[in-house]
């Protein structure tokens, strides 16, 4: 994860600055994965440091560069994700009180008596974390790039993600948050949330620690299920590792027929990291209120400074019988004055609608080329035996047509069909309202004036079946290649690097033409303004305010999201135009860019 955190515990987490894990001693042995700040030495539950992959190992197509953090069942490692250019975050699964590291990467457990358990714990790894997780696609739920068995252990990679926990960001608060904080806090946890549980599925480890607000746009993603430490400590029957007081609800500490799981158990925990942000203090333990309940209700407590609907909704999720509190997240959103989107929910709720998705963003090998089909995207991939032309007929065919746009400096004079050559603006006094062309306009007007970034385009106006995408870059500089559409349905795509070709580097003065004969696109439905901005960067960069989902061979992006990364626009930067991502090893990161938009119009005909 692309983090001062990636994957942890309360008490096992990581600095992105290389900070040393974090322990709370209450949570020893947690496998969630860690975020940490600060410099404290590890848990004695911690795997011991001869443990850890050293630098330069390789694991597959990940190389890792250093420690995140660890816990007691799992190590966190950022790596790089040599077939994709990317940083990310690497969880393997190891418990340390039943296995150890035996030579450089492989994992063996300790004593015959323990491979039951370890076998149990290596199982919900992969089935109840790693393959549940990367079923859904949802901004505020970690997302599992991909999961392995190798090295008698277990693995899964997941975006490196930067920023801090709830846990830590409460701390540093002088005062706690207002109503407005929390409510915009709870909307994407409990739309996250309903996603998970309209497949039956439920989260049963909410709370501060186990929740990081990204760095930029501070929007609140739940980590890890901590599925291993679960199963492993249900069966040495160490309640203490797997529930944390205050935040489990009674249903939790025993299987009672009368008391399921159900939402409303995530719902408790929920309700509980909300009364700890107010008061600076868990609930009761919920075992000891089914005897005497000595839980104060917020509606008392707070009352004056947070509304009292908000306050009794809080206090209703926090009920000890499950029949007591809300039973839905629709009912507890509602409760909390919170509305949910229906669409985005339906999106992403079920294995099923994520098939779908990747069977409509799908690819196939054929005999020479690479097929990308980009969803309803206004560009489909031929059929099998399509005609593709070489890349120096295309680059023939564009040498003679206009530069559509260029970073600063005025546009080229020559002629393009249907294509008007466009200046960059000025930076405007206010913001104008978001939309997805109006901010690749401004995406330009934001970049470098020394970077000229020149786009030539054969077909401005593509017949749907018939044409194909083709374009060629040039740049005065040496940089990286970054290539965003909005097709007409507003699908928000990064049409280059993707999940083909990775290879997105551009030289000086050198002809880039896209697509690459490996990922060929034709014209297709909806038809309409097909919107592109390419960037060429001094430096890799990356998007983290912009939630991209790397489910398909194209990342995409919400409206929704991009309605929340436009919420992090600044007269003087675009969250659309990401930040530069440097090797850690790099003296130096430079930040400057160039970049061009440029507009091909999708027709039914010709005529």
């Amino acid at each position: 994860m692309n983090a001062t955190g990636g994957l942890p515990e309360e008490g096992g987490g990581a600095t992105g600055n290389g900070g040393k894990t974090e322990t709370n001693p209450g949570d020893a042995g947690d496998d969630k994965t860690v975020i940490v700040s600060g410099a404290r030495a590890p848990s004695a539950d911690a795997p011991p440091a001869h443990s850890v992959l050293p630098p330069g190992t390789r694991l597959g197509e990940f190389e890792i560069v250093r420690l995140i953090g660890e816990g007691g069942f799992g190590i966190v490692y950022l790596a790089f994700d040599t077939s994709l250019d990317r940083y990310v975050a690497v969880k393997e699964y190891m418990p340390a009180a039943l296995a150890s590291r035996v030579g450089v990467t492989q994992v063996q457990v300790k004593s015959g008596r323990y491979e039951p358990m370890f076998r149990a714990g290596l199982k919900s790894f992969i089935n109840d974390e790693a393959r549940l997780l990367a079923r859904f696609d949802h901004q505020s739920l970690v997302k599992v790039y991909r999961f392995w068995e190798a090295n008698g252990t277990a693995y899964m990679a997941m975006p490196y993600y930067k920023g801090a926990t709830l846990k830590d960001t409460l701390r540093a608060m002088k005062k706690p948050p207002d109503e407005a904080w929390l409510r915009a806090l709870l909307t994407p946890l409990i739309d996250a949330l309903a996603v998970l549980h309209a497949s039956d599925c439920f989260h049963r480890d909410i709370a501060p620690d186990n929740i990081i607000l990204l760095e930029e746009s501070h929007r609140p993603v739940l980590l890890d299920f901590g599925a291993a430490r679960r199963v492993i400590g249900d069966m040495t029957q160490a309640l203490t590792v797997i529930l944390k007081p205050g935040y489990a609800p009674i249903e939790q500490y025993a299987d009672v027929p009368s008391m399921r799981q159900g939402p409303w158990t995530d719902h408790y925990a929920l309700a509980a990291l909300v009364y700890f942000a107010i008061t600076g203090k868990t609930p009761p333990p919920s075992v000891g209120r089914v005897v005497k309940d000595s839980y104060q209700p917020l509606a008392k407590l707070a009352a004056g400074r947070y509304s009292d609907r908000f306050l009794k909704a809080i206090d209703h999720a926090l009920a000890v019988s499950p029949a007591h509190r809300p039973q839905t997240d629709r009912q507890f959103a509602a409760e909390l004055g919170i509305s949910l989107d229906d669409a985005q929910a339906a999106r992403a709720s079920s294995g099923a609608l994520a098939r779908t998705a990747r069977r409509r963003i799908g690819w196939a090998l054929g005999a020479a080329c690479v097929l990308a089909l980009a969803g309803t995207l206004g560009w489909l991939a031929p059929k099998f035996g399509s005609r593709v032309p070489s890349a120096d007929r295309v680059a023939s065919e564009t040498s003679a047509v206009a530069v559509v746009a260029s970073t600063a400096s005025a546009a080229s004079t020559a002629s393009a069909p249907s294509v008007v050559a466009t200046e960059a603006p000025p930076a405007p006094a206010a913001l104008p309202p978001f939309t997805p062309d109006g901010e690749f306009a401004r995406i330009v007007s934001l970049a470098d004036p020394s970077f000229d970034v020149k786009v030539d385009v054969p077909v401005a106006r593509a017949v749907v079946d018939h044409d194909l995408l083709r374009f060629a870059l040039t740049s005065n500089r040496d940089g990286y290649v970054y290539v965003f559409v909005v097709d007409p349905a507003n699908q928000y795509l990064q049409l280059f690097p993707n999940a083909l070709d990775s290879d997105n580097r551009i030289g000086r003065k050198k002809r880039l033409v896209l697509p690459r004969p490996n990922w060929p696109m034709q014209a297709g439905e909806p038809v309409g303004a097909n919107h592109f901005v390419a960037i060429v960067s001094a430096a890799p960069r990356e998007f983290p305010a912009l939630g991209l989902a790397h489910d398909a061979v194209f990342a995409s992006l919400s409206t929704e999201a991009q309605h929340a990364a436009a919420a992090e626009r600044t007269l003087t930067a675009s969250p659309f135009a990401g930040v530069p991502a440097c090797d850690v090893k790099a003296p130096s990161c430079p930040v400057a860019y160039g970049a061009a938009t440029f507009k091909i119009d999708v027709v039914r005909s010709s005529r």
